[in-house]
């Protein structure tokens, strides 16, 4: 059977807009005016994006600040991601969508099975992890640490970090797969009870936890990472793509989500 997507290519952003942007999206679904969504995005400039019940404790505003970094709350749950260096993706469509329908595994599992499929394409020898829980009894910010259900590992070390939220609208996942860089960047962003906390941490994040440099060995780009996204999604999942745009009336609504929520630190130090 053969799925009719919308397929967007967005330019890099700040992160209020691409939070915003994500959230249109899914209001345009949700009132039938646009087709299911997979979106391909960065991120200018460096963003620190937080689950949408975690602290705003959590983060080192000034370490922020000196190092011109934003800082965004999600929609949806898990931990701190520092995304830069990497491509986004979010999968956007109706709750019964045939790739999208039943419970929150049921579906992960569905996309898990593409973005298997994308990062072997990119040479990478993955697997997906059923996920445990972290019984180290470390106390931890960083999203990327710990595996979750139908996470993609390589070499035993997390490679794609995704969180999912069901509405009223649809359902929204959106996922980060580290390119390049130094993954422990993200704790100069956080806070810590001392400086070896800071250490232990970025220690413990570089051993469970992988770019596609670090485990292949050679940098890929952005735009070869994107179309081994849109292979996979099209090839394991009966995707029909349209290149799109959004629409004015989406643009509209992420303009009003930036000023009302995601630029705001009403929304953003709300927990």
């Amino acid at each position: 059977m053969t799925h009719h997507w919308r397929l967007l290519s967005t330019p890099p952003a700040s992160g209020a807009w691409n939070m915003a942007v994500d959230e249109s999206i899914l209001e345009s679904i949700g009132s039938g005016a646009s087709l299911p969504t997979l979106r391909l995005y960065a991120w200018i400039p460096a963003c620190l994006s937080l689950g949408v019940a975690q602290p705003f404790a959590d983060v080192d505003s000034s370490r922020l600040r000196a190092r011109g970094w934003d800082v965004v709350r999600r929609i949806t749950g898990g931990r701190a991601i520092l995304h830069t260096d990497e491509l986004t993706y979010s999968v956007i469509g109706p709750a019964d969508n045939p790739i999208l329908v039943g419970s929150v595994l049921e579906s992960y599992n569905r996309i898990a099975r593409a973005l298997l499929l994308a990062v072997q394409d990119l040479n990478l020898k993955v697997e997906m992890k059923e996920g445990k829980a972290d019984e180290s009894g470390i106390t931890n910010p960083v999203c990327f640490e710990v595996p979750s259900t139908y996470e993609i590992t390589v070499n035993g070390k997390k490679l794609i970090g995704s969180a999912q939220a069901r509405r009223k609208e649809g359902v929204l996942q959106h996922g980060s797969l580290p390119l390049t860089g130094d993954l422990t960047r993200i704790t100069d962003a956080l806070s810590f009870a001392d400086e070896s906390a800071r250490a232990d941490a970025s220690a413990r994040l570089l051993a469970r936890a992988a770019t596609v440099e670090s485990a292949l060995g050679i940098a890929e780009n952005w735009d070869t990472a994107a179309q081994a996204f849109i292979h996979a999604f099209e090839s394991e999942l009966g995707i029909q793509f349209e290149q799109g745009e959004l629409s004015q009336k989406e643009k509209t609504r992420a303009e009003e989500l930036v000023r009302e929520k995601y630029g705001n630190p009403i929304w953003t130090e709300r927990v």
